[in-house]
């Protein structure tokens, strides 16, 4: 079998072979000579068409899935499709509008993140994927406030612990406090927090605290240093809790098709539990200056799935790549709409960082 490069081909070779791959494409089943023969604007019989097709299966592009069926492309032949034959379709005004007014809602930047890649599996039919990208919240200032009624002996049962960060973004977090704990020991680790650790990552913050109260533990009293560690602790174990990899609607890859194909459905959604895997795939893209895409074997992970993955960086204000937004679905995907639609939600995450 020769890999005959698409410029090799004649007119008609190049028409048929993209009507075999639109129309396998568009209903996922394998084309035959027939099918091709009726459409309009080829003029050629059904004869003519099975030999050129014949011709195109030698070449490594088609292949013939039942000795009586149509033909198909291969992952050859819809490498060569994509990269050279297919015109892309812009999202329309309305697919614009709804992943754009995912970007648009207050809130955690990983809620809309969540949100967009939700908008994007939606309007594929893919599974939505995207990586979050790894933060240091960088203190200003923290404070507690006290909530709730007083425990006993005046103490404090609950208190809002507020931190705000370097770039203005507020979070909070409710935390379970000791018994005994006054408003007075509130205000002073708030204090300790922001006058002495203010400009440093939580990881840093921890490490000063520890090196601080090494050299004196006269520094702050034992209520305010368990406040002080417990709040800090409330945001680190927060941040190593959060989601490097965000993936939504894997539902769409069990469609119409699926029964015939039950094993690389499975398989796919066992790639996809495995987010670890995925997310090296992810920041594979985490280089590139433009979409990628991955079809079939190309890629290791997904080489028994039969999957492809499309997938393009998201920056922030200072240019610099700091996710990938993707989709991941069979290799039969709209890639002439699902492509420009990956393409348009990181440039909309791109405004979003800025």
């Amino acid at each position: 079998m020769s890999l005959t490069p698409i410029t090799e081909m004649n007119d008609r070779a190049r028409d048929i072979f993209r009507l075999v791959v639109e129309n396998y494409l568009g209903t996922g089943v394998p084309v035959g000579s027939r099918t091709i023969s009726q459409l309009p604007g080829l003029n050629l019989s059904s004869a003519s068409i099975r030999h050129v097709m014949q011709e195109l299966e030698e070449m490594g592009l088609l292949a013939a899935p039942h000795v009586s069926a149509g033909r198909m492309p291969t992952e050859y032949g819809l490498r060569i499709f994509v990269d050279g034959m297919m015109q892309m379709t812009e999202p329309s005004p309305e697919e614009r509008r709804a992943i754009e007014r995912q970007v648009t809602e207050s809130g955690p930047i990983e809620d809309a993140l969540a949100a967009v890649s939700t908008a994007l599996s939606g309007l594929s039919a893919c599974a939505g994927m995207v990586m979050v990208p790894r933060r240091e919240m960088v203190l200003r200032q923290f404070s507690f406030v006290p909530l709730g009624p007083a425990g006993g002996q005046g103490g404090v049962a609950q208190a809002l612990a507020v931190l705000v960060g370097s770039d203005g973004g507020i979070e909070n977090r409710v935390v379970d406090l000791p018994p005994g704990i006054l408003p007075s020991a509130l205000v002073e680790a708030g204090n300790y927090i922001s006058s002495r650790l203010s400009g440093l990552t939580l990881a840093e913050a921890q490490e000063r605290l520890m090196q601080e109260l090494a050299r004196d533990r006269q520094a702050l009293d034992e209520a305010a240093r368990g406040l002080v560690e417990r709040g800090l602790a409330s945001w680190s174990n927060d941040a190593a809790d959060r989601p490097v990899l965000i993936v939504r609607g894997q539902a769409n890859l069990i469609d119409e098709h699926a029964a015939d194909d039950l094993e690389r459905v499975r398989q796919l959604l066992e790639d996809l539990e495995g987010k670890s895997e995925i997310s090296r795939l992810m920041e594979g893209a985490l280089a590139a200056s433009a979409t990628k895409i991955f079809i079939g074997s190309e890629n290791k992970l997904f080489s028994l799935s039969g999957s492809s993955v499309i997938a393009a960086p998201y920056r922030n204000g200072g240019g610099r790549v700091v996710g990938v937004v993707g989709v991941i679905g069979p290799t039969r995907l709209n890639y002439a709409r699902v492509i420009p639609m990956v393409d348009f939600t990181a440039q909309t995450l791109s405004r979003l960082m800025r």
